[in-house]
């Protein structure tokens, strides 16, 4: 296969990927905002921590892992020379953040599968525009590429 070949093929798997990750990245703190109303116990909360949990293993962790997979082929791809460049640089550090980012929400998503619950609604809604504040510094510096 030619090199033009494989870029394409691994920008596209890349991007298939983080888009996979970001809906769940997107939807999920939607669902600690719904959760964090209801009465521990109750059967929306138990209905809650099943949808919490399935999104988690079954959408977000995947879809991150081959988010890194992909993303680690395009570097690959294109020369690792190229992480010299500012805009990629500052890409993978807000990439690194969406990670972390995850990494809080996996750990709310066993704190209510465990009944703790330390924060309000409100609190739920804030952390709910962080994913999409990264989402979009990130497409910027992918699409200007500044320096």
């Amino acid at each position: 296969m030619n090199e033009i070949f494989l870029y394409k093929l691994f920008l596209s798997l890349h991007i298939i990927s983080v888009i996979a990750w970001m809906a769940g990245m997107l939807y999920l703190p939607r669902l600690f905002v719904y959760h964090s109303t209801k009465p521990v116990g109750s059967d929306s909360s138990e209905t809650f921590k099943i949808m919490e949990r399935k999104l988690l293993n079954l959408i977000i962790n995947p879809a991150a892992i081959f988010s890194y997979i992909f993303g680690f082929a395009l570097i690959h791809s294109i020369g690792a020379e190229n992480l010299g460049q500012i805009w990629l640089q500052l890409k993978i550090l807000l990439v690194l953040a969406m990670s972390g980012l995850h990494g809080y929400f996996s750990r709310l998503v066993r704190d209510f599968e465990a009944d703790k619950r330390t924060k309000s609604h409100k609190f739920y809604r804030i952390i709910n525009e962080l994913p999409t504040v990264l989402l979009i510094i990130i497409i910027f510096l992918v699409i200007f590429k500044p320096n």
